[in-house]
């Protein structure tokens, strides 16, 4: 029973590394840039659904129904009007821009919020659970979070393979020049690939706050489990997003069973030893073209 538990644990651990790192995924996979600043967009969808919850009245998952739109005009915005300027220069500068962005971010809820440490509160769903088996008993909000990712994964399949604005994604992830001449905007797409991945990363933000506390300079802390997850599965290959979240969550949880010193360690050795096996991660394509 314990072995089962360790597993469970894992893999819900997994469900939430793979939503962490599927907003990251999705912009290098489309735009073929490095977003630095993921993780600390992460946290500040923590405190904007913590002010929107308080200011508002309502819970922090209600709150997404204003966040969502909120992030999506701030990753629009900032493709559009930052980083769209920095296309013809390589993938450099757009690190660069971002890697300054994240330090922003952090004075910015640092001055606004203090060092203080924060958690959402939602009631009964942060410690309630389901029995799986007789003495097996799983958190409702890890299940939840693991939905959330298999869902938004299935979404972003259906987008990419079956509308007219996943095939401007493809195409101009492939070639953008090409895709210019066939009638496609590729800065518009670029843009609309950024505000997708921050309105996920907004859904993300939510879910971590209300799974454990946060504070303003927690972003480099989640931004490296994102990369891990890439890296692991592949950078730009939202099929690989999944497993890399679980390989790294089980690593970890297992690890973590052995030796509590081992949780973190257990999980850079996962990723160390994917890239010695395959430098390119487990699945190493970018947006599925088929």
């Amino acid at each position: 029973m314990m072995m089962l538990s360790t597993l469970a644990n894992g893999v819900l651990l997994g469900g939430f590394y793979a939503l962490l790192g599927l907003g990251l995924s999705l912009t290098f996979g489309i735009m073929r840039t490095v977003n630095l600043a993921n993780g600390d967009l992460v946290v500040l969808g923590s405190f904007l659904a913590m002010a929107l919850a308080q200011m508002l009245g309502i819970s922090p998952l209600l709150s997404l129904l204003l966040l969502v739109p909120v992030m999506f005009a701030l990753g629009y915005g900032l493709q559009g009007l930052v980083l769209n300027r920095t296309l013809k220069d390589g993938m450099m500068p757009a690190v660069i821009i971002t890697f300054g962005l994240s330090f922003v971010i952090q004075n910015g809820l640092l001055m606004t919020f203090s060092a203080d440490r924060f958690v959402l509160r939602q009631g009964w769903l942060e410690t309630a659970g389901v029995e799986i088996l007789p003495g097996l008993t799983v958190g409702v909000l890890p299940l939840v979070t693991l939905g959330v990712v298999l869902a938004l994964l299935a979404g972003l399949q259906l987008l990419f393979r079956q509308t007219l604005i996943g095939r401007a994604f493809r195409a101009t992830s492939d070639d953008p020049q090409i895709a210019a001449l066939m009638g496609i905007n590729p800065r518009h797409v670029y843009a609309l690939a950024m505000g997708l991945a921050c309105a996920i990363i907004a859904v993300t933000g939510v879910l971590l706050g209300l799974r454990s506390n946060f504070s303003a300079f927690d972003g480099p802390v989640r931004l490296i489990f994102a990369f891990e997850v890439i890296i692991i599965g592949g950078m730009g290959s939202l099929s690989g997003v999944l497993a890399g979240g679980l390989i790294l969550g089980l690593a970890q949880t297992i690890g973590g069973t052995l030796n509590p010193a081992f949780f973190q360690l257990s999980g850079h050795l996962a990723t160390l030893a994917v890239l010695v096996v395959r430098p390119s991660g487990l699945f190493p394509e970018t947006i599925d073209r088929s």
